[in-house]
């Protein structure tokens, strides 16, 4: 199929045939061009006055030809050459420059972020003859940080450089870099991101967050990226030259994956998806990717569906490599429409399904909630940060088996067992999905049937991680998001989990500071404390009712 790309308006039929024809040659392998087609393109750019350029494949055949304006030409979408982890695009280009001017810095851009394998310019002479040609590669690794090399000014007898020898030599070197970072067959492997206008110590735990969101998602770890900025690039997030900073890195560390800290908005993912070619997704993303695996119960699928649906809607545009992890099975051409517009239709009419079977559950359980009500059980919540230990402390309270990993948000679907205290009193006793700070906003609402369940408890349980370094922090997330969702009246116990792996004098001083019952939820002697202030608390309120 033939692949003239730009604007030939205005062209005579006979040089869009010319145009058309240098399809038909193959330069040798020792070439980045040869001399004849060189005056070629040349001579026809001058003709036209228009740039031309050549998207020329490993086996030395052009597979694009493009027709570019007087001032430069522009790169089709070339993601079907998309190929393995630190390797090149397996295309390079050569295009011509009416003026004697070498590369540009959009040459140097579209080098990097497109990850081809050389980007030339052919320079002019007034009579349209090939004047030089200034070439240029990327640096599979540099000690100075430089991105890339040039090679020449050529002159025009000097294209006999071993192209496709020194390309292999280029992606051997990528090899090489890359040995030490392979990843599972099939696992995505990742390069995180954080630009912020945030303190140092803060972006740092961020990060250190979206590591254990990313490992509990199953995605390799290959590096970290922290930018400090005193204010963000409303197009980019963070500038472009560090952009192309991150895509010489990714080649060399084999991510297939960039997972920024901050929420990207729709207009960012766009911008940044157009001038890189790898997957990008950010930390919002890849918490409903978690919880899209997790969700178990058809309660839980529809919550994370209708939140996924919601992220996607305004981000569904039609070059966009970042959605690959969400859109699943939306899609699908129809008569009259195009399948971006096809896209949001579905979107908007799963969004509405969602949102009415949301609906029926929350009669459902007004329903079951009425019945328990009757019953007069009271009903203690545990709640708490994500990984802080919930799920363990309801094993070892009740003696039952509900999943409980040291992983970030093991538990998506609520759980509840029965409780009897030593002075006969019986409670029903519940286990929530883990908070986590900057929890996306359509997943608290898409979770507000299960969160609203916190509104019938009697007492809830905070239970925090007192071996984590970021527990103060955790604490502030999970009463910000109780006092939005209008429950910061209910009696609430401070657990202070993990107390093992704390030394005494730290517990004391917590205890006193936090007004917490230090337990370790694995170790059901140690609960004794609780469960007698637990008691206490229900035989308190129980003179209330």
């Amino acid at each position: 199929m033939k692949r003239l790309f730009g604007n030939t308006s205005g062209l005579k039929a006979n040089q869009i045939q010319s145009l058309e024809n240098f399809y038909r040659h193959r330069i040798p392998d020792k070439f980045l061009i040869t001399p004849g087609l060189a005056a070629d393109i040349s001579r026809l750019s001058l003709e036209i006055r228009r740039q031309i350029g050549l998207l020329v494949n490993r086996q030395g055949r052009i597979a694009f030809v493009i027709v570019g304006s007087h001032h430069g030409i522009v790169i089709p979408d070339i993601s079907e050459y998309r190929v393995a982890p630190g390797r090149l695009k397996g295309l390079r280009c050569i295009h011509t420059h009416l003026k004697k001017e070498p590369l540009t810095n959009d040459d140097f851009n579209d080098l990097v972020l497109l990850r081809l394998d050389i980007m030339a310019v052919i320079t002019l002479t007034k009579d349209g003859l090939p004047y030089q040609v200034h070439a240029s590669h990327i640096i599979p690794t540099s000690k100075d940080e430089k991105l890339y090399q040039m090679l020449g000014p050529l002159n025009p007898n000097q294209l006999d450089i071993g192209c496709l020898e020194l390309i292999q030599a280029l992606e051997s070197e990528l090899s090489h870099a890359t040995s030490s970072y392979k990843a599972n067959q099939g696992e995505e492997k990742a390069l995180l991101v954080s630009v912020t206008t945030a303190s140092r110590r803060k972006a740092i735990d961020s990060l250190e967050e979206l590591k254990e969101l990313a490992a509990s998602n199953g995605i390799e770890i290959a590096g970290t990226v922290l930018q400090q900025r005193k204010k963000s690039d409303s197009r980019f997030l963070l500038g472009p030259g560090k952009l192309q900073e991150l895509t010489i890195e990714t080649l060399q560390k084999g991510a297939t994956l960039l997972i920024f800290d901050q929420e990207l908005n729709p207009s960012q993912i766009r911008s940044i998806t157009n001038h890189i070619d790898l997957k990008v997704i950010d930390r919002t993303q890849l918490i409903l990717d978690i919880f899209a695996q997790r969700a178990q119960t058809k309660e839980g699928k529809i919550q994370v569906g209708l939140a996924q649906l919601k992220y996607l809607l305004p981000r569904l545009i039609t070059k966009n490599t970042a959605m690959s992890r969400l859109t699943g099975g939306i899609g699908g051409r129809g008569p009259g429409e195009t399948k971006l517009e096809i896209n949001r239709r579905r979107v908007r009419d799963s969004i509405a399904r969602f949102e009415k079977a949301l609906l029926n559950i929350k009669k459902q359980r007004k329903h079951q909630k009425a019945k328990r009500s009757k019953k007069g059980l009271p009903v203690i919540s545990i709640i708490g940060y994500t990984n802080s230990g919930k799920s363990t402390l309801l094993n070892t309270l009740t003696k039952s088996n509900v999943l409980a990993e040291s992983r970030l948000f093991a538990t998506l679907d609520p759980s509840s067992r029965r409780l009897k205290f030593p002075k006969d009193t019986e409670v029903i006793i519940t286990d929530t999905v883990g908070f986590i700070k900057d929890l996306p906003k359509d997943l608290m609402v898409a979770f507000r049937a299960t969160l609203e369940e916190l509104e019938s408890a009697d007492l809830l349980l905070h239970v925090i991680d007192i071996s984590s370094p970021r527990f103060k922090d955790q604490i502030k997330s999970v009463e910000k998001i109780l006092s939005d969702l209008n429950l910061h009246n209910i009696p609430l116990i401070r657990v202070l989990n993990k107390q093992d792996l704390v030394d005494m004098e730290t517990i004391s001083r917590l205890s006193i500071d936090l007004d917490g019952t230090p337990i370790s939820a694995i170790n059901r002697s140690t609960l004794m404390p609780l469960i007698e202030k637990m008691e206490n608390a229900i035989q308190h309120l129980r003179k209330f009712y």
